[in-house]
């Protein structure tokens, strides 16, 4: 069967369903008419409420979230009751057969749109068509787009990521918010196995961590190879997490390449 029939008849609904699941998830949505919207296995680690907050990463009573597009950390004594773990659900608003709007929500919450309704896809292949999209989407649906793929489950999404934020041909806000996942990742990476050395006390830590948040705010040349310093061997786990925090923020290509670095170590 030729392209042009499967997707007229993708459209029609008249191919089996085996033939169906068989097509590529790209494919299916550029079948469907209007809004489209699938949904895939979360990581363990991510919450929803099926509307407008999403948790990830809750650690000593505390997660980071994101709620109405904002991101942040909370204490999560007040929400971790009411949010469900997964699934992620995606929404495409499309409008002449361009996608102008993506939203991402997890929990059992079903949308009421009228959107055309994929079902339920493979967490690494709905990683890389967002990642994928994100290539050629602007300002907030291209971060969406970013943000979503790293809430899927059994997928490894960093190394798509670098190469991303590395593209100049990829648009400014899509590039920065690559970096910050990929940021994200590495933070985990660099405090592997150093849970316990922490090194000094609480009051020492809060001036070393204003020491770095100043050094963020230095001229790159002086700030960043501090920052990176402190990222490779600082022994307090939280204080190298601050540093790949603001390196992330740094726009930096020699911060990618400590990142880089860091996920790919044994």
């Amino acid at each position: 069967m030729s392209a042009r029939p499967v997707m007229a008849a993708l459209a029609l609904g008249l191919l089996p369903a085996a033939l169906v699941s068989a097509q590529s998830l790209e494919a299916r949505v550029a079948a469907a008419s209007g809004d489209v919207r699938f949904t895939f296995t979360a990581r363990p680690d991510v919450t929803g409420n099926g509307h407008n907050i999403i948790q990830w990463s809750c650690d000593n009573g505390r997660c980071r979230q994101q709620v109405n597009g904002n991101f942040s950390d909370v204490d999560d004594a007040d929400w971790r009751s009411a949010c469900d773990t997964g699934p992620v659900r995606v929404t495409l608003r499309r409008r002449e057969g361009r996608i102008t709007g993506l939203r991402v929500t997890v929990g059992s919450r079903v949308p009421t749109s009228t959107a055309t309704d994929l079902g339920r896809v493979a967490a690494p292949e709905a990683a890389r068509y967002l990642l994928t999209l994100a290539l050629g989407l602007e300002g907030n649906v291209g971060r969406e787009a970013v943000f979503a793929a790293t809430l899927a489950d059994s997928a490894t999404v960093w190394p798509d990521l670098l190469r991303l934020a590395r593209n100049r041909d990829v648009p400014q806000e899509t590039r920065r918010t690559a970096v910050f996942w990929v940021s994200q990742a590495a933070e985990s990476a660099a405090t592997r196995g150093l849970g316990d050395l922490v090194g000094e006390d609480a009051e020492d830590r809060e001036v070393r961590e204003s020491a770095v948040f100043a050094l963020s705010q230095r001229p790159r040349e002086e700030g960043v190879p501090v920052l990176i310093r402190i990222a490779q061997s600082n022994r307090d786990p939280e204080i190298r997490k601050k540093a790949i925090f603001w390196l992330g923020q740094s726009n930096d290509p020699r911060a990618l390449a400590l990142f880089e670095q860091l996920l790919t170590r044994p």
